[in-house]
């Protein structure tokens, strides 16, 4: 009995000494400037641009998100009708968020999830001024793959009231 208890206790070492060997040659991180560029665009014409950027890892630090960018305006509207001193307000959260996890590099090529929501006041006039403003809103989601060092369109939609269209791009530049 007491050989098998021995030889239990020997396995065991062994696969801690293999496993923390293994986990000292795992591959470094591989770091990465990602660029995006939000862009409307008719008849092949880029009418408005804006370009967010972030510095990515393929190290998993703390769950899998790897980047998280937020710029945009919070909107006060009246929740009680029109006329000053009504003093009932909520408020639209407007802009531009761009979440990317689980960035790898295959073949020389960037993979990586992508959620992005983007969203603005409308053009349109509002019907009424009781009305809070109409909100014009894109929000796409997906893991895509890219080439390095080359604008990619991840995403891209028609708007519903005019001929503009909201397109998404990425280049992906790896950081030596």
């Amino acid at each position: 009995m007491r050989k098998n208890s021995n030889l239990g206790l020997w396995l065991v070492a062994l696969a801690l000494v293999a496993g923390t060997c293994f986990a000292q040659d795992a591959l470094p991180p591989k770091f990465y400037k990602l660029d995006f560029s939000v862009k409307e665009v008719e008849a092949g014409r880029v009418l408005n641009s804006r370009t967010y950027s972030a510095v990515v890892s393929t190290e998993v630090v703390n769950g899998p998100q790897s980047c998280s960018m937020r710029t945009g305006s919070r909107v006060p509207y009246s929740t009680t009708g029109p006329g000053i001193g009504s003093g009932q307000y909520s408020y639209l959260d407007l802009g531009v968020n761009i979440d990317c996890r689980a960035v790898k590099e295959l073949a020389g090529q960037l993979t990586l999830y992508v959620l992005a929501d983007i969203s603005s006041i409308a053009q349109e006039p509002t019907p009424s001024p009781s009305l809070p403003p109409f909100v014009r809103q894109n929000r796409w989601s997906s893991v895509v793959i890219v080439p390095l060092k080359k604008p990619t369109v991840l995403f891209s939609s028609d708007d519903l009231t005019t001929k503009h269209q909201m397109q998404l791009e990425l280049t992906a530049t790896p950081i030596i």
